[in-house]
């Protein structure tokens, strides 16, 4: 650490921003009163039960510690009112001051790539711009008197006597304005349970709040390459970041002064001020922001745009790769850390969950598709003990005769046929033809000895609710309309099989044999004693029956078009569905529109009760209510079916009883609220178009193996765990990944590296058995910094969310809450504590440069749908299903929904050429307010619907050109089409690119004008999370609360 590692490479580091006051420690989540203090909470990790046994849900295999809410700072001060950005006046204010320019440049040494950024610690300037004195005889530099952190790149100060108002929250005194002294300032209460009413709290929405002077944007690290020696060209420098020396004799940096103590003029000439000593000589390998200020003191508040976002989507760390470069790539595994503790008591200094997230459908560009091998004569090359498959990290010795496990080191034997010759630096003559050898992911052909039985034919069947409510909202005609147009695209032609079950207080089954002209309906009532009729002929092979299903669609929206029928028997239809099923296994998709009320499975009305909010009893709203539904879950697993949920409703439907066929059969829940056909149709018919034709892989089963004193413990996502560690899948796509926590079984490894492989056995849609591998490998190491150094924000966040959700299914929502925040508290003191003892760090917030966005993705997570607030924030039924959803997303779509896109449009529709329009149309906003300038108009992006935004001021012009002659009336109630201007193309061809950059959901579109209520609040505002909303934290006080916490016992 410091200087006496010369080979730690040096980068720029990103300006630290103003301090500001460190106040009282308060939680940020309550749902009845203030929580004090950081009362830790960590998450177990899970034990599997018996194979014997029906494996547990996801939610149940990994469960939290509860956590005990602290005591309220002030029960009886009232919340504060509901906000839809960051308070208009407060005591942080949002004062930045100019950005130093200096034209010293430091020459910078470097000796090895992704070392970490490293900064020295802002003191005030010396006499001279700079010195010449050798690093290693460097003077300690003197403390300032008042350790202010780093300058923001821009300020203003505050005069004495100036008036800055409070708000009524943050003062002492109530609402009134009054003179600002240097006083401590009460804190804001934390997160209350229930959201207050939508209101307007922006009329133009104010780019900054007092006057601030504009700011160049952030300094990123940038490294600088490696040099051997002799004369180095030095970089140029910047007032902000410094850099770190490595020994021999290189220039000092140039130091500035405390912030707030001095005007503007004379911060612009640092050689009139007094000369505090000379920079300091340690260097920093880790990324801060200036937090922190002495108590008493005026504050000069955050700089907003120096905080750290993901402006630039998902990145995925570069190291990992460039080190292991035959692994496979990041969009089918991803590791939380890509490095592993040498021992469990490493791994405990890991506080952020420690595992990996898979995605092994995934869809790979174009030229970068897995590989197929088929060894026809030899049979697939498998190690004898551990099963592992062969792959480029196997070693061959014995001049080729035999090869050596990467997993668990046994020596195998090589097939005569598989045989090839050993060059003179061991490796095999034969590589070029070998992907298994060279390539991280590859598919091989299964023989027969990998099947139970032969390969069966895809099976779609529909399960369909025909009651009124289905019939009225139109989605009945929608569902005929797309499956029929779906019938010619559907995998495994000409092998696909078919069939249909309706429902309503009676269940209607449906011949459609090939030798019929028109479909038989035969209506069963019994509902206690279900019975299928015909069974031979409710499956049909679709290309033989086309006619016969034709006419079947057609006429079903007809057949019920006058039913008045109000009751659901699902539960008997369900089991209907089962039995039809059983034999070939396939894919159930249901349809379902009604509370089930009769036979088996009906449920009772619920509800959403607001008195169980904040009781022990609270999480029982979102677990299933009746067994039944789960027993049919584990039965409809066992026989190969998978369940996706299509549910539609305007009023409470138990998505968190009827979710669970999806989550334990590797399905999927979609759920539209309020369905009306003429709205929501283009929405449904293209994620059930997806569903159908997207490529399938049939009866599968996956497992995850990794090498010696390692072991994964827990799995998060829709799956049946069947034993410790085979997952079942009946039916897998490219949409959904699955996330697994690991642990250490040995106290200490003796490896230099340990290594994963994802192998999964499934069917394709044409009939062959196939196993898909992938492989990677990473690193042990001994040092807990360079674990947060090579971590995986991407695997942290996608891990973090899935635990909070099942946390959330055992205990209240705040203690969820509570501990995604105690988790990120722990590492970032842990990670603080690493550097304590060399570098003075003050009131500075001390990260990795790979965890800098960990404070603002854990504060999107607790404002999600699945989590956020309490009875009044979201409706039961949308909380579940999006729980549900978020559990089986892909690490990029997650980032996306968490921190969504907002992009500014108008300025693109106005240019005269549009050439490029495909680069620069994805610059994207940070999630605030006062990033909507009410000229312009602005689209939100979250990969499930857009929000176009227009400003109040915006020019009629362009709102005519883009909307036609509705763009006076009310939005509500208008629809979005491309009209007969250049303007309007070029908007609609811009929606049309974001939406097939991720075509998984379609995004429907949602007019907003500014200032109308509640339609902007509940589209857009509430869902701006760098700001104050409904009494939850923005992002500067989030990390002022995380900073707080983590000072405490640091």
């Amino acid at each position: 650490m410091g200087t006496e590692n010369p080979n730690r490479a040096s980068y720029s580091q990103r300006p630290s921003t103003s301090p500001f006051f460190a106040a009282q420690t308060a939680s940020p989540f309550s749902s009845s009163t203030p929580v004090a203090g950081a009362e830790a909470s960590s998450f177990h990790s899970y034990n599997p039960i018996p194979s014997s046994q029906i494996p547990p849900s996801s939610s149940e295999a990994s469960g939290f510690r509860s956590v005990q809410p602290g005591r309220s700072n002030d029960p009886a001060g009232p919340p504060p009112p509901p906000s839809y950005g960051p308070p208009q006046t407060g005591p942080f204010q949002h004062l930045s001051g100019p950005q130093f320019s200096s034209p010293v440049q430091v020459p910078s040494l470097r000796t090895s790539a992704g070392e970490w950024p490293v900064v020295a610690p802002p003191v005030r300037p010396p006499a001279g711009p700079f010195s010449s004195t050798p690093v290693s005889f460097q003077m300690r530099p003197q403390p300032p008197t008042i350790p202010f952190g780093s300058p923001p790149q821009s300020m203003n100060t505050v005069q004495p006597g100036m008036n800055v108002p409070l708000s009524s929250v943050d003062s002492p005194f109530g609402a009134s304005s009054t003179n600002l002294q240097p006083s401590s300032p009460p804190m804001r209460a934390p997160f209350p349970a229930a959201r207050g009413t939508l209101q307007s709290a922006f009329s133009g929405y104010p780019g900054q709040q007092y006057n601030i002077v504009p700011q160049a944007p952030p300094v990123n690290s940038v490294a600088f390459p490696p040099h051997q020696g002799g004369s180095v060209t030095p970089p140029p420098a910047v007032s902000g970041p410094y850099v770190g020396q490595q020994g021999g004799y290189v220039q000092s940096p140039p130091t500035t002064a405390p912030v707030g103590m001095y005007s503007r003029d004379r911060m612009q000439h640092p050689a009139s001020l007094p000369p505090l000593g000379t920079a300091q000589g340690l260097v920093e390998d880790f990324s801060s922001l200036s937090l922190g200020s002495v108590p008493g003191s005026l504050d000069a508040g955050i700089d907003s745009k120096a905080l750290p976002r993901p402006l630039d989507g998902d990145v995925e760390p570069k190291s990992f790769a460039e080190m292991y470069p035959m692994n496979c790539s990041s969009r089918y595994l991803r590791l939380s850390t890509c490095a592993i503790p040498n021992s469990q008591s490493l791994a405990s200094r890991w506080h952020l969950p420690l595992g990996a997230v898979v995605c092994p459908l995934a869809e790979a560009p174009e030229r970068e598709e897995v590989p197929i091998v088929n060894f026809v004569t030899t049979g697939i090359i498998r190690c004898r003990r551990c099963r592992t498959y062969v792959n480029p990290y196997v070693t061959f010795t014995d001049h080729g005769r035999k090869w050596r496990c990467n997993l668990c080191s046994l020596l195998n034997d090589v097939p005569g046929e598989y045989y090839a010759h050993l060059d003179a630096s061991g490796r095999r003559i034969d590589l070029d033809q070998r992907p298994e050898l060279t390539k991280g992911s590859v598919e091989f052909i299964a023989p027969a000895e990998y099947m139970l039985r032969p390969p069966m034919p895809p099976l779609y069947f529909f399960l369909i609710d025909v009651s009124v409510c289905a019939v009225r909202s139109g989605m009945l005609e929608v569902v005929a309309q797309t499956i029929k147009s779906c019938l010619d695209t559907l995998p495994g032609f000409p092998r696909t099989q078919i069939g249909f079950i309706t429902f309503d207080s009676t269940v209607h089954f449906y011949n459609i044999k090939s030798s019929l002209t028109q479909p038989q309906m035969m209506v069963v009532s019994d509902l206690d004693d279900i019975f299928v009729p015909l069974p031979d002929d409710l499956l049909v092979n679709l290309s033989e029956s086309r006619t016969v299903v034709d006419a079947f669609l057609d006429s079903l929206p007809s057949m019920f078009q006058e039913n008045t029928n109000v009751e659901s028997a699902f539960g008997p239809a369900l089991k209907a569905a089962f039995m039809v099923m059983s034999q070939l296994g396939g894919k159930l998709l249901i349809f379902q529109n009604t509370l089930p009320s009769l036979g088996a499975g009906r449920l009772r009305l619920r509800g959403d009760d607001a008195r169980v909010y904040g009781t022990e009893k609270e999480y029982t709203l979102r677990v299933p209510e009746d067994p039944f539904y789960k027993q049919m879950a584990a039965d409809f697993s066992k026989f190969q079916i998978a369940v996706n949920i299509y549910a539609f409703s305007d009023k409470y439907t138990d998505v968190a009883t009827l979710g669970t066929l999806a989550k334990y059969t590797g399905g999927q829940v979609y759920y539209y609220p309020n369905f009306v056909a003429s709205i929501h149709k283009d929405k449904l018919r293209h994620e059930l178009g997806r569903d159908l034709t997207r490529e399938t892989a049939w009866e599968a089963v996956m497992r995850i193996r990794c090498g010696r004193g390692v072991r994964f413990t827990s799995y998060h996502g829709n799956f049946m765990l069947r034993s410790t560690d085979l997952m079942a899948l009946p039916v897998l796509d490219c949409d959904k990944a699955y996330a697994m926590q690991l642990c250490l079984e040995e106290t200490l490894l003796t490896t230099d590296t340990v290594y994963f492989q994802v192998a999964l056995l499934y069917t394709s849609s044409s009939g062959e058995r196939r196993i898909r591998v992938h492989n990677a490998a990473a690193p042990v190491v001994a040092d807990v910094g360079e674990l947060y150094r090579v971590a995986d924000i991407g695997a942290v966040v996608s891990l973090l969310s899935r635990l909070a959700f099942e946390k959330s299914l055992s205990y209240k929502l705040e203690d969820a809450r509570t501990s995604v925040q105690n988790r990120i508290v722990k590492a970032l003191r842990e990670y603080r504590n690493l550097h304590a003892v060399q570098h003075r760090l003050g009131g500075r917030m001390i990260y990795p440069e790979s965890l800098k966005l960990l404070a603002l993705y854990g504060l999107a997570l607790c404002k999600s749908t699945p989590l956020r607030g309490g009875y009044a924030d979201t409706q039961l039924d949308e909380r579940c299903a999006a729980g549900y959803t978020m559990m089986a997303l892909p690490v990029k779509k997650l980032l996306k929904l968490l921190y969504p896109n907002l992009i500014r449009l108008d300025e693109y529709l106005l240019k005269a050429s549009f050439a490029d329009e495909s680069e620069n149309i994805w610059k994207r906003l940070p999630l605030s307010a006062e990033s909507l300038d009410s000229r312009g108009i602005y689209i939100y992006d979250d990969g499930f619907r857009f929000v176009l935004w227009f400003g109040r001021v915006l020019s009629p012009d362009i709102a005519r050109s883009v909307l036609g002659e509705d763009y006076a009336v009310d939005y509500s109630r208008v629809c979005l089409t491309e009209q007969d201007n250049e303007m309007s193309r070029r908007l609609m061809r811009i929606i049309k690119k974001y939406r097939e950059s991720d075509p998984s959901y379609y995004q429907p579109c949602h007019l907003v004008w500014q200032g109308e209520q509640p339609r902007e609040g509940l589209y857009l505002l509430a869902n701006l999370v760098e700001d104050q909303v409904g009494g939850t934290n923005s992002y500067a006080d989030w990390l002022l609360q995380l900073h707080r916490q983590v000072q405490q016992n640091a």
